[in-house]
């Protein structure tokens, strides 16, 4: 949860590991071409990605991409 829109990343995103190439993978396997989408957003989350994102060395786009269809294999995983 993002909670109160933090500007800033927080200790409890400095321990987390990023598995890019299982990411990427998890893409590839989910969809063959992709669809433009339009996603609204307070600016503060943005923000936040943004920071993430770049700890991380990838675009923040990336990024949001990779959580969605992370979130979307846990649940069809659990389904």
């Amino acid at each position: 949860m993002i909670g109160k829109y933090v500007k800033e990343s927080g200790p409890e995103y400095d321990d987390n590991e990023w598995d890019y190439e299982a990411s990427k993978a998890s893409q590839k396997r989910m969809m063959k071409r992709k669809m433009p989408t339009s996603l609204t957003l307070p600016p503060e989350v943005v923000d936040e990605l943004k920071v993430i994102a770049e700890k991380k060395g990838i675009p923040y786009q990336v990024l949001m991409r990779s959580f969605i269809m992370e979130g979307l294999e846990r649940i069809k995983k659990s389904s």
